[in-house]
């Protein structure tokens, strides 16, 4: 081996060393699939919707914990100068004393009404409804990443047309200049075609930065830190045919109705406003709890006081001791009103949720309707501009034709190519609104979201 090409071997084993996991993770092409699952995982807005959940889920825990007794302890020590009670006669004496007393007490509910029960309900919905919003937010960023997706498609579609028809329009320039300068045609056809040449030109350039617009878009929503190598895998939708719509609004929005997240969240939330009115009225039911302390105490003289002498600590806390047991019950009679005010409020909550779902369900079927309109409307642009592209692109192979043989002057010639570009760019436009169209309705039939 000669020592040039060993040293083009070693410099490109150190090449594939040190190159990053991250550059190599860059250069990579993204499909749709590959976008949403990166979107999903590291959005930050799902991040925050999974801390709200987990937020319910600790208030669900507490709920389940408030069955169980409470207990506490607390102990303390204090000195005391005049008059006091002392622990050994029960009396009030004038000296100074040092005390120490610990107690602990524990108490349980054994019926408020249900309160516990239907608060232990009412947070479990809850949670619910907060699972089914992070379903909803999860759904709606799929179906923004595929819209930005298919504009990234679509702008670069715009971008070939432009540059297509950039080169068409050269290429007259070529053959203008040479006759032109032949004395076949005067001067002022070239500066018209020359003309033509520079507005397609902008067109190339403004569809270029289009897509470069179209592009951050998406690593916007993706929230990318390095972007340079961003790329995206370019589906094949020349086998695609644009059929028409086999769906119903009505059909859809009844499947939706059943799998729909936002759906589920609004009667779950439903559910939980009638939990929480329950709850208000289980306030003027009389509460029945059971409870238990014990506790000790010692106490001592601060100054000697002649002929006195303090019991042993030991001996103070056993002869000290308290023990009670205690069965209670709390009949709730008069509280300015605050538990009829609650029962209102929760009886104002309910019908809010229902109005809630109820504006749900409308949005729903909006959203459905809409994409099913445009679904048809993109199906009819496309056959139309479809059938209409035909006779264009005829006209014009005849018009350039005619052209090439100086019997039809520049500006018909520009006419007919901007006509030309602008008939495919609608047949593109109409057929990227249908394939995302019928996305967005399969995806409310529960179907994921694939190009």
């Amino acid at each position: 081996m000669s020592g040039n090409r060993f040293l083009f071997f070693i410099s490109l084993i150190v090449l594939l060393i040190f190159i990053s996991p991250e550059q190599a993770e860059g250069q990579k092409t993204w499909s749709l699939e590959q976008c949403i699952e990166y979107a999903l995982d590291n959005n930050i807005m799902i991040k925050q919707q999974e801390l709200n959940t987990q937020v319910n889920e600790n208030m669900l825990m507490q709920s389940r914990l408030s069955r169980l007794p409470t207990v506490n302890a607390n102990t303390q020590q204090s000195l005391s100068y005049g008059r006091t009670l002392d622990f050994l006669t029960n009396t009030y004496i004038d000296r100074n004393t040092y005390s120490f007393s610990y107690n602990a007490s524990s108490q349980l509910t054994l019926f408020n009404g249900f309160q516990i029960t239907n608060s232990i309900r009412q947070d479990n919905l809850n949670l619910m409804a907060s699972l089914a919003d992070l379903e909803k937010l999860k759904n709606d960023i799929s179906l923004n990443i595929a819209s930005a997706y298919l504009q990234i498609l679509f702008s670069m579609e715009l971008l070939n047309i432009a540059e297509s028809q950039l080169d068409i329009t050269s290429q007259q320039v070529d053959r203008t200049r040479r006759l032109v300068e032949a004395g076949s045609l005067p001067q002022g056809n070239l500066l018209e075609i020359q003309a033509q040449e520079a507005a397609d030109n902008l067109r190339v350039v403004n569809a270029s930065n289009q897509l470069t617009l179209s592009y951050l878009s998406l690593t916007q929503m993706l929230e990318l830190q390095e972007t340079e190598d961003f790329a995206i895998v370019t589906p094949d939708f020349e086998d695609i045919t644009v059929l028409t719509p086999r769906y119903e609004v009505e059909s859809v929005y009844e499947s939706a109705l059943q799998i729909q997240p936002q759906i589920e969240s609004s009667e779950y939330q439903v559910a939980a406003s009638e939990t929480g009115l329950d709850i208000a009225k289980g306030r003027r039911s009389p509460r029945l709890f059971i409870s238990g302390s014990y506790g000790s105490g010692y106490q001592e003289l601060i100054s000697d006081f002649e002929g006195y002498e303090a019991p042993a600590f030991r001996n103070q806390i056993r002869n000290n001791q308290s023990t009670n047991f205690t069965m209670g019950l709390a009949i709730p009679i008069f509280n300015a009103g605050q538990v009829n005010t609650a029962i209102a409020n929760a009886r104002i909550g309910v019908l809010n949720a229902e109005y809630n779902m109820q504006r749900t369900k409308n949005q729903l079927f909006q959203e459905i309707q809409q994409a099913y309109a445009d679904v048809v409307a993109a199906h009819e642009n496309f056959r139309a501009t479809e059938v209409a592209l035909e006779s264009i692109e005829e006209s014009f192979r005849h018009t350039e034709q005619r052209f090439e043989v100086g019997m039809v002057t520049t500006v018909e010639f520009n006419q007919s190519l901007n006509q030309l570009t602008t008939t495919r760019s609608e047949l593109l436009r109409a057929k990227y609104e249908y394939i995302f169209m019928s996305s967005v309705l399969d995806f409310y039939l529960g179907e994921v979201i694939r190009l």
